[in-house]
């Protein structure tokens, strides 16, 4: 096997794990949108419920459909990525949850 065909499977593989952790991170963001009260969107100003899991779910399809490195597939993580840093931590906050806090 040449080095131009080694490098080639390298880029292969690095973009299916690309796809795989931003499909997984997708559909986990995409569960914790639906699980959560419907006014806790509109309480910090971030759109609707119905406006977030659809942009999700869209994201999810894009980016395991499309897959890296397509347009489509950016525009899933980008909507993925503004969710988990913005959204996510609001939402949670105006509920008194987090994912990482230690109970007891």
């Amino acid at each position: 096997m040449s080095l131009v065909g080694v490098l080639a499977a390298g880029q292969n593989i690095v973009l299916w794990l690309l796809t795989v952790v931003a499909g997984v991170a997708a559909v986990v963001t995409l569960i914790h949108a639906s699980i959560q009260r419907k006014d806790a969107f509109p309480a910090v100003d971030k759109q609707s419920k119905v406006l977030w899991v659809s942009l999700l779910a869209a994201a999810t399809v894009f980016i395991w459909i499309f897959q890296a490195p397509t347009i489509l597939y950016l525009i899933g993580v980008v909507a993925l990525i503004v969710y988990l840093v913005d959204v996510r931590p609001r939402v949670d906050a105006v509920q008194g949850k987090s994912w990482f806090r230690k109970h007891g």
